[in-house]
C-alpha cells in the first residue's frame, strides 16, 4: 500500500467519524433540550422579568416626580428670600425713624408732622403685609424659651420672676420664610430665675398600666 491509500482508507474514515461524534451528540442534546422547553414557562419567565423592569422604572419615575415637585415648591417659597431680607433692612430703617421721634413730640406735633409719621407707619405696615403674602412671618419670641434656631441672644437681663433663659426683650425682630429662618430675632434673655422644667410625657406603656 502507498501512503495515500493509508490516509484515505477505512481507518481514516473511522477516525473522522469518531472525531465528529462528540459534536453530533452535543448538537442533538441541545436540540432535544430546546424541544423539551415549555413555551409557557418561557413566557412566564419573560413576564416576570418585564414586570420587574416596569416596577423599577415606575419607582424611579415616582421618585423623580416627588423630587421635582419638592424642588419647584422650594424654588417658589425661597426664591424671594434674598429680596425679602433686603426689604427687612428698609423696614428696620422705617421703624427706627418712627422710634426716633419722642412721644412728647408726637403728642404735640402739628398736622404736617403727624401726617408724616402716619405715612411712615403706613409704609412699614404695607411692606410687612406684602412680605407676609410671600410667606415671610414675624417671630414673636417674648415670653418664649430661648431657641438658638430662631433667636440670637444679645444680653442677659436679671429677672427672678420668669424662668431662666426666657426671652424678655426683642432688640431686632426676627422673621421666617416658609420653614426656614430668614433672620433670627436679636433678644435679651432672663437670668437668675428658676430653671424651666420640661413637661413630663407619659409613655404608651405607662398609660396602659394606669
Amino acid at each position: 500500500m502507498t501512503d495515500e491509500t493509508t490516509k484515505n482508507g477505512p481507518d481514516a474514515a473511522a477516525t473522522e467519524a469518531a472525531a465528529d461524534a462528540p459534536a453530533n451528540v452535543e448538537n442533538e442534546a441541545a436540540a432535544e433540550a430546546a424541544a423539551q422547553s415549555d413555551p409557557l414557562e418561557l413566557l412566564k419567565a419573560e413576564n416576570v422579568e418585564l414586570r420587574d423592569r416596569y416596577l423599577r422604572l415606575a419607582a424611579e419615575m415616582d421618585n423623580l416626580r416627588r423630587r421635582t415637585e419638592r424642588e419647584v415648591k422650594d424654588a417658589k417659597a425661597y426664591s424671594v428670600a434674598s429680596f425679602a431680607r433686603d426689604m427687612l433692612a428698609v423696614s428696620d430703617n422705617l421703624r427706627r425713624a418712627i422710634d426716633a421721634i419722642p412721644e412728647e413730640a408726637k403728642a404735640t406735633a402739628d398736622a404736617g408732622l403727624t401726617t408724616l409719621i402716619e405715612g411712615v407707619e403706613m409704609t412699614e405696615r404695607s411692606m410687612l403685609s406684602a412680605l407676609e403674602r410671600h410667606g415671610v412671618r414675624k417671630l414673636e419670641p417674648v415670653g418664649q424659651k430661648f431657641d438658638p434656631n430662631f433667636h440670637q441672644a444679645m444680653f442677659e437681663v436679671p429677672n427672678a420672676d420668669v424662668p431662666n433663659n426666657t426671652v424678655v426683650q426683642v432688640v431686632q425682630a426676627g422673621y421666617t420664610i416658609g420653614e426656614r429662618v430668614l433672620r433670627p430675632a436679636m433678644v435679651g434673655v432672663a437670668k437668675g430665675g428658676p430653671k424651666l422644667v420640661e413637661p413630663e410625657t407619659n409613655s404608651v406603656f405607662d398609660q396602659k398600666d394606669a
